[in-house]
């Protein structure tokens, strides 16, 4: 008896030291991540010349000085170009996560000549880049006359071949098809099926890839500053750039600190939003049922 309770007491032992290494790796890796975010939060509390002089953990007093100077800088309009922002990522983000399970659903349900063709097909198209069709696609916008115009930066994200996968993935791990066959004897059509059923089965799924789809586009840089040229049309990425390349004389690093904080805090709160469909969507996406 001695025996085995000694046994059971190393094992405890082993399982404590086990779980005191996983979390302090946890809590290592977490402040590892907000440490940056810290250092941020901090820089847009000094000044220029304050941060000209090197490193600091600890917050200065300019929090509102440069809060006043971004906000009112005359060069850009943050509140506009946050806006801009808002409107283009969140379009973007609905479109996206909605067209891309309707056609994981078309995959997924449907059993025609060419789905694995199709499927093929559009995961050859996730392998290109953006910067190789970059050209011919300002150059078509420019013959439509759709530069200086959000249509361009909204439409194309219905074709999102990574969130496809990823919603695919997610079916048929989580929707059988004997619950559409069900639908369709009580009559409901495809279009009823996919709105009433199958996205609400979906809704973890659906607020991961939002959330990528929403963070990427809302720091996108590289295609609106190649189709947005009128002032009042420039996203939060441009505006920063902008900001950073003004000439010494009016260069103020204290303000494009503040501008990147500002322009995060979106994201932030929408993560928040999503926070909990975000762990059930990469928890329950991640088991084949």
């Amino acid at each position: 008896m001695n025996k085995h309770m000694s046994q059971n007491t190393k094992g405890m032992i082993q399982l404590f030291i086990l779980r005191f290494f996983a979390y302090a790796i946890l809590i290592f890796l977490c402040i590892l991540c907000l440490f940056f975010f810290y250092l941020m939060v901090v820089n847009s509390t000094r000044s220029n010349a304050q941060l000209a002089r090197g490193f600091s953990l600890l917050p200065k007093e300019h929090f509102l000085e440069n809060l006043v100077n971004a906000w009112n800088d005359a060069s850009i309009n943050i509140p506009r170009g946050m806006l801009n922002s808002l409107i283009i990522a969140l379009s973007t983000a609905v479109l996206t996560t909605y067209f891309s399970a309707l056609t994981a659903y078309g995959i997924h349900v449907y059993d025609f000549k060419f789905k694995k063709l199709a499927f093929t097909f559009i995961m050859a198209v996730m392998m290109i880049p953006a910067q190789v069709s970059a050209l011919g696609f300002v150059q078509m916008m420019n013959k439509l006359h759709l530069n200086n115009s959000f249509i361009p930066l909204i439409i194309p994200g219905i074709a999102a071949p990574v969130v496809f996968f990823y919603m695919k993935q997610y079916m048929e791990s989580v929707l059988p098809l004997e619950i559409i066959d069900a639908a369709r004897v009580d009559g409901s059509n495809e279009f009823h099926t996919f709105n009433t059923i199958v996205l609400p089965i979906l809704k973890p799924a659906i607020a991961v890839q939002m959330i990528f789809s929403f963070v990427s586009s809302w720091n996108n840089y590289f295609i609106p500053a190649l189709l947005l040229d009128k002032a009042e049309l420039k996203t939060v990425p441009i505006m920063i750039a902008q900001l950073r390349s003004a000439d010494y004389s009016k260069f103020d690093m204290g303000k494009v600190y503040m501008f990147i904080l500002l322009s995060i805090l979106p994201v932030m709160i929408t993560y928040i939003i999503l926070s909990k469909s975000i762990i059930r969507g990469v928890t329950a996406g991640s088991v084949k049922g």
